[in-house]
């Protein structure tokens, strides 16, 4: 069966597969990524490391040590924690990048350890970014980066693959920004959650690496686990400059002229045949600069609407993984030149690495930014994270170049955060207000809505076998949660998060209190807890998946989850199952109790894993497979027990 490019990457990358099996959507694979990235979270992973026993990392060439987040803060325990990392990196014989040499995707990207037709991951959600020069990047968890330290793979389920055609031109003055805020924006009904975005389409050429770059960003913002852009002459003379730029720096070995060579002749792409889910076209002559928020990504302005309200800001800024690349800064400076910051606002710019600030110090851009009253940060994340100087406080609006304007994430809850082109925020910054530069066309439109679901398509999926240990099958009481978009706060409140005094007991009597503070009264050891769309949204804390678990709950069944939750639930021996259509029965079925939170389903619900195959109310409902890697961290009592297992054979 034909494969898509993503299915194809994976299928270089895996191991432990049936001879002649091809791996496509919905199987459940184990990888071995080329690299694994963590930057402050190091130390995280530190901890979880050293908790498996493990004397040392198995493959030091996998995993790049990052330093960006926290960078700003000077303080003794900060420095202590680095000053960690670095010794630990020594000792394992990993490359480390200290605070101020860049954020950690922009170091993968341009130092060359990503590369096309590559699979990097890394313990950050911004890890879709590696997509931009034809890699599959996608984020894992904390004890996932453990694991991978210890025996060098990850599990995965293959997501569904949907077509982003991007066709036409751009306009004069519009971005590749404002492409990702229209895509959010005119698809934002989960259209795209959970699955890999194939950019394609006869405008992808007249992108340039940058733009490519900050789209495949912001699919995380979209909804999709990872955002993927072809192997053109763009992408080949970029991989070229970066082999270049390596060899001037001393490094001559990270890439080949051979596998540039390879790329130009023979770049990685899906078959003509392969299956897609679904495909968005959209017309790139169409887009026009719009404004994103505030809190959410969903909610676009046209620019010319906002010109039009004076909306004034209190802070401004050039910062992130997202946009604080050198063309960025150049087109920045190009708007600043000659003015200057208005009164009352502060502009705050931050290169996405040292050698980009190097760049544009040489080409000038830099320090016309400055003479315009630009107040500069170190190279890293900074604001975008809500950390360091420059923050917004109770009752500022601000717009930014970064990928993310919820509430709290710059600062305080009670500001607004709106995001926009690099122009479009040094426009802002200048004129006090949300506007353009002067020669930028304000004029609106949103382009045509054209979405294909392919329903009747069906993507083949390996055969299950189960294992000795692993369960035929179960059968339980229903506990029902009538609700989407369940998020991990509402399942284990952040006023238990961070104690590490919890036990399971406690766990278990406030599990669920700020979603229905009933839940634990109700639920009962052995119970299958049904929930609705996108289970587990929200933050990446494991309590929300083992608090459960201590409440006796035997698994989960949800229309669809935060992949973060289901890496964390099944990471922790967890079965989590996905079945839409049981979902759907269940919310038809219980509409008129659709009031309550917690709804307790009298007829039981049979789990067939052999057959893949649930039966309630005498109606059977199909669900995915789950695999041997599943079954195998689930038979071992969760992927920490797996890995010390596999070091004691």
């Amino acid at each position: 069966m034909a494969q898509t490019v993503i299915e194809k990457i994976v299928q270089t990358h895996a191991v432990g597969l049936d001879e002649g099996q091809k791996v496509h959507a919905g199987d459940y694979v184990t990888l071995v990524p080329d690299h694994v990235m963590t930057h402050d979270n190091t130390s995280a992973v530190m901890g979880k490391f050293k908790g498996l026993g493990v004397p040392k990392i198995k493959n030091p060439a996998q995993p790049v040590f990052t330093l960006d987040h926290n960078i700003q803060d000077l303080g003794e325990d900060n420095q202590a924690k680095y000053k960690a990392i670095a010794e630990f990196a020594k000792a394992n014989g990993v490359t480390a990048y200290p605070a101020g040499r860049g954020i950690g995707h922009q170091i993968m990207i341009g130092e060359g350890y990503v590369k096309p037709g590559g699979f990097c991951v890394a313990s950050d959600s911004h890890s879709n970014t590696y997509g931009g020069v034809g890699a599959l990047g996608t984020p894992v968890v904390r004890t996932d980066a453990a694991a991978l330290w210890a025996i060098g793979t990850v599990w995965w389920q293959i997501p569904r693959t949907i077509k982003v055609n991007l066709n036409g031109k751009l306009q004069a003055g519009v971005t590749g920004k404002d492409v990702i805020i229209t895509l959010c924006g005119l698809y934002n009904q989960g259209e795209v959650l959970n699955s890999v975005i194939e950019f394609g389409g006869t405008g992808i050429a007249g992108l340039s690496m940058e733009e490519r770059l900050t789209i495949a960003n912001m699919t995380t913002e979209w909804g999709a686990l990872a955002g993927w852009f072809p192997v053109d002459e763009v992408t080949v003379a970029f991989m070229s400059e970066r082999q270049i730029w390596l060899a001037e720096n001393g490094v001559t070995d990270r890439i080949s002229t051979e596998e540039i060579d390879r790329w130009r002749n023979d770049p990685p792409a899906s078959d003509t045949d392969a299956v897609f889910a679904a495909q968005i076209d959209l017309d790139l002559g169409q887009v026009t600069p719009h404004v994103s928020g505030p809190h959410s990504l969903q909610v676009m302005t046209s620019l010319a609407e906002m010109d039009a309200k004076k909306m004034a800001i209190h802070k401004a800024y050039l910062v992130s993984c997202t946009n604080a690349r050198l063309g960025d800064i150049e087109q920045a400076a190009t708007v600043a030149e000659g003015g200057k910051v208005a009164a009352g606002v502060e502009f705050y710019i931050a290169a996405a690495s040292q050698p980009i600030e190097e760049q544009a110090t040489a080409s000038g851009a830099w320090q016309k930014l400055l003479d315009a009253g630009a107040i500069p940060l170190p190279p890293g994340c900074g604001p975008c994270i809500g950390l360091g100087v420059g923050l917004l406080e109770e009752g500022e609006v601000g717009i930014s170049a970064t990928n993310r304007n919820f509430r709290g994430r710059m600062g305080s809850r009670d500001a607004e955060a709106y995001l926009a082109s690099p122009a479009v925020v040094t426009a802002s910054a200048l004129a006090g207000y949300i506007t353009g530069p002067q020669d930028m066309d304000l004029s609106g439109g949103v382009p045509e809505r054209k979405f294909r679901e392919f329903t009747g398509a069906e993507t083949a999926t390996a055969a299950v076998e189960i294992l000795d240990g692993f369960p035929a099958g179960l059968t339980g009481r229903v506990v029902f949660l009538p609700t989407d978009n369940l998020n991990t706060d509402g399942i284990y409140s952040k006023d238990w998060t961070y104690r590490e005094d919890v036990t399971r007991e406690k766990m278990a009597e406030v599990v669920m209190e700020n979603y229905d503070p009933a839940f634990a009264g109700l639920v009962q050891e052995g119970d299958i807890l049904v929930a609705g769309y996108n289970f587990g949204t929200g933050s990446s804390r494991e309590q929300a998946a083992t608090a459960l678990q201590a409440a006796g709950i035997k698994l989960i069944i949800a229309g669809s989850y935060s992949q973060t939750y289901l890496r964390n639930a099944i990471n922790n021996g967890f079965i989590c199952v996905e079945c839409p259509e049981l979902s759907d029965a269940m919310k038809a079925h219980f509409s008129e109790q659709a009031d309550k939170k917690t709804i307790v389903a009298e007829d039981p619900l049979e789990m067939d894993f052999a057959g893949s195959v649930i039966t309630w109310r005498d109606k059977k409902y199909r669900f995915t497979p789950l695999g041997k890697p599943v079954q195998e961290v689930v038979i071992a009592g969760g992927v920490e027990n797996q890995v010390r297992a596999s070091l004691d054979q």
